[in-house]
């Protein structure tokens, strides 16, 4: 047989061996396809579904915040979004069109269900609100019972997941296994063909066939074994080896891509359940300390990339003062004015570079070219802190997008977490102070009377108690009214707050009487400073209506620890003092007498 027909037909075997295995390889990569559709629709069903859930939160929130605040603007949100709703049906329609089953849209249908039942409880707190009855409309919100629908609600849309799942898995596995085979019959054509090469025509098609073949065998083994790291060789003849590799490539993007979307997806449920735990811890801070400590461990969690720093508002002094910061940013002041930040002028984030050009932020100082974030955190309109990041150099622009809306999610719920400290504590000070004079009541005093007692008694330092009365307070009610009474009582508590603005503390406990607590005072330290208030009320000159008052004057009982006995006794000891002075003629200071060396007596 001669050389030229033993060439043809190895040629013809050839052709017909390559245009099998390209054939496979095809089919391998319409495997493929079918499993990256699988995937594709499941992360369809994912963002149908997140949106459902995410529906029941929000009015969730709202109607919460409603009931706690009694801003309307969360009860016209909740209505809007109320209205937005549509019926279970209408909501799962396009569940139905992406391709869910009957069975799992029954799961989804339920949860639904449970998610309309609940915005009757939102309607009843609402309602139970706007009655006047905050603590019903708490306990309906913010009961165990609620919180188990909101579980039940999670639980069915995580059963209908998790049945798209176990379809996707199914769909995945079958398209896996359809593809192995195809590319084992493609491997099996390769290697004939690489056998018939080496056998009879190595040394007039070794460079033509062997080697490109040998090379995608090896792409092809790596791409079986899930190494998409393996890169295919480019061969832009047009012939069966060109389609082959076109067909590997396919492949190996295919495989890329679905490496991709389940990285994203994976990471994107650990972001969410990291998200999930913070609002958790911020929920269960009870002071702005605890606050800062769980920022300073979460923030860098959540954007490992992104130095960063806390500010919150000092409002004695209007600044932005720095918190906490972490992974060691390298700009931005400690403390600014407000006015110095664009993000807290505009209440909104503020980006100076990048794309799109932006004026920099004062506080940036010299280095206003960096890439930075400000967010604001805001409560009812008003910036009661701000986030501020350092962008990272090389970072791809879907990372930067992807973070930016987790650092958002992070801003709102520490500015949540914020401004219900801050609504906690000013209730508090509420609960705690005299709405007429300003001075901590009767509930703080005994409170604070408590506390040093015992610190003098386990320190052995010394405790002085000063009861003040106002003389002859009747007489300004009735002869000029309630008015000229409260501006006389507002007039003394002013006395009293600055003459103890360093140290002591001063009380109303009710009508015309006060008491003046001082640490660390000796009985003549505080003799001197009674005497001094006794002094600057005489001085006092209040006009009502035009009209002086007249001179004001007041009786005090003085009593100190160790002097007059017990501690746990100033307040009676010094009661009694007060009471003898309003017997001997008022407007004099008088100190408790102890006998037998024990009890203070007055």
């Amino acid at each position: 047989m001669r050389l030229s027909t033993i060439t043809n037909w190895a040629y013809g075997a050839t052709v017909i061996l390559t245009l099998v295995s390209g054939a496979t390889m095809l089919m391998a990569s319409g495997a493929e396809e079918t499993e990256r559709a699988a995937v594709a629709q499941r992360a369809s069903f994912d963002q149908l579904t997140a949106s459902l859930e995410e529906d029941v939160y929000r009015l969730t929130e709202q109607a919460r915040g409603y009931v706690i605040s009694g801003d309307p603007s969360h009860l016209i949100v909740y209505r809007r979004e109320r209205e937005a709703l549509r019926s279970v049906e209408q909501r799962i329609t396009h569940l139905r069109d992406a391709g869910a089953n009957e069975s799992e849209l029954a799961a989804l249908r339920q949860g639904l269900h449970w998610a309309d039942a609940l915005t009757d409880e939102q309607d009843a707190a609402i309602r139970a609100a706007q009655a006047g009855d905050d603590k019903t409309g708490r306990t309906i919100l913010f009961g165990d019972e609620y919180g188990r629908e909101l579980d039940r609600v999670a639980a069915q849309v995580g059963q209908f997941q998790y049945m798209l799942d176990q379809r996707t898995e199914q769909a995945v596995i079958r398209a896996t296994d359809t593809a192995r085979q195809w590319r084992s019959v493609s491997e099996v054509m390769l290697g004939i063909t690489a056998l018939l090469f080496l056998c009879v025509l190595y040394f007039v098609l070794k460079q033509r066939i062997l080697h490109p073949v040998v090379r995608l065998s090896d792409v092809v083994t790596r791409l079986a074994a899930q190494d998409f790291e393996a890169i295919p060789p480019e061969f832009h003849q047009v012939d069966e080896i060109g389609d082959m590799a076109q067909a590997i490539r396919i492949f190996r993007e295919n495989g890329l891509e679905r490496q991709r979307l389940e990285q994203e997806r994976d990471a994107d449920r650990m972001m969410r359940d990291l998200l999930s735990r913070l609002t958790q811890r911020l929920q269960g801070c009870d002071s702005s300390a605890d606050l800062v400590d769980v920022v300073r461990r979460f923030a860098p969690e959540i954007a490992p990339d992104f130095p960063g720093r806390l500010y919150i508002h000092d409002i004695r002094r209007n600044a932005m003062v720095q918190a906490c910061d972490w992974l060691s940013p390298a700009y931005s002041r400690i403390e600014f004015p407000p006015s110095a930040c664009w993000a807290l002028r505009r209440g909104q984030t503020h980006r100076p570079a990048g794309e799109m050009v932006d004026i920099p932020c004062e506080h940036l100082g010299a280095s206003s070219a960096i890439s930075t974030i400000c967010i604001p955190l805001a409560a009812q309109g008003e910036s009661i802190g701000m986030l501020y990041y350092e962008e990272p150099t090389g970072v791809r622009a879907d990372h930067l997008e992807r973070t930016g809306k987790y650092l958002e999610m992070l801003a709102e719920n520490i500015g949540l977490a914020l401004a219900n400290l801050r609504l906690r504590d000013v209730l508090r000070d509420m609960a705690m102070a005299d709405a007429l004079t300003g001075l901590p009541n009767r509930r703080q005093f005994d409170a604070m009377l408590q506390t040093l007692v015992g610190e003098a008694e386990r320190n052995l330092t010394p405790l002085a108690c000063l009861m003040v009365d106002i003389d002859h307070f009747k007489r300004f009610n009735d002869n000029y009214g309630h008015d000229a009474g409260d501006a006389v009582l507002r007039g003394v508590g002013n006395v009293l707050a600055d003459a103890l603005r360093e140290n002591g503390h001063a009380f109303r406990l009710g009508g015309e009487e006060f008491v003046v607590l001082m640490p660390g005072f000796n009985l003549d330290q505080a003799l001197g400073r009674a005497a001094q208030i006794q002094r600057r009320i005489q001085d006092l000159r209040i006009e009502h209506r035009g009209k002086e008052l007249g001179t004001i004057t007041a009786s005090f009982g003085l009593a100190a620890y160790p002097d007059h006995g017990r501690a746990d006794r100033l307040l009676q000891t010094a009661d009694a003092a007060l009471l003898r002075a309003k017997t001997e003629g008022r407007d004099r200071i008088l100190v408790a007498t102890v006998r037998d060396g024990a009890s203070a007596v007055a």
